[in-house]
């Protein structure tokens, strides 16, 4: 069957659009005086971007977790309920770099569906739709929203700096491979087949083909750890 194109990667690329003045010399993203910069209480400052990018993030990871929850009370079936589980866990790695950074919270509530970004709310009602209509569907959804926080994350991670959110992403990164061969393998033994559309066809395979990831990441300069892996 076809599975749905998802469209949250048009908000990553906006994102990115939305800070094309801050760029500067060596292709880095700089806070100018009018961007809305937050300064830690060591006095390390984040780049409007990455400040942006958190909240892009922690909508994004809150969006994972409440398809799966929902498609788990359709289906009763594991996957998404453990799934769902470990994306309360990067949703709250993501929190704790807002607060770290004085950065307000986009998550006004807990309740299911409900998001501050409008597109994460038309999302979650497209996807739910979707991976309600059959099992199949709803695997395929999964396989999706991971491909694509894959494609979200390693956009930005080609912009951002600061060493404590590369690691952040880098081990959400790391989650959403491991979710993606999970959906895979259940994809693989329900006899279906699903092609990516959001990273490479080697890439993909290079990630389903390969073994589960259980390390995380801990880079300790902001030069290392960056991108795909």
């Amino acid at each position: 069957m076809k599975h749905i194109i998802l469209k949250t990667t048009v908000l990553s690329l906006a994102l990115l659009a939305a800070n094309t003045s801050a760029h500067a010399a060596g292709g880095k993203w700089n806070n100018d005086t009018t961007s809305t910069t937050t300064t830690t209480s060591t006095a390390s400052q984040l780049t409007a971007f990455e400040s942006t990018s958190l909240k892009f993030m922690r909508e994004e990871e809150k969006l994972a977790r409440d398809v799966y929850l929902t498609l788990y009370s359709r289906w009763g079936v594991p996957i998404f309920q453990n799934i769902a589980d470990s994306e309360q866990t990067h949703t709250d790695t993501i929190a704790s770099l807002l607060e770290k950074y004085n950065i307000e919270d986009p998550v006004k509530t807990e309740e299911i569906g409900v998001y501050t970004d409008p597109a994460f709310t038309a999302l979650y009602g497209a996807l739910v739709e979707a991976g309600s209509q059959s099992y199949e569907a709803a695997l395929m959804v999964g396989a999706e929203i991971e491909e694509l926080d894959i494609a979200d994350i390693s956009e930005q991670l080609n912009v951002i700096n600061k060493t404590d959110i590369i690691n952040a992403y880098n081990n959400l990164l790391k989650g959403s491979r491991n979710h993606l061969r999970s959906f895979y393998e259940l994809i693989v033994q329900g006899g279906f087949e699903y092609v990516p559309t959001h990273i490479s066809q080697e890439e993909f395979d290079a990630i389903v083909e390969s073994d589960s990831e259980t390390d995380n990441v801990n880079t300790t300069s902001t030069s290392g750890g960056k991108g795909r892996r």
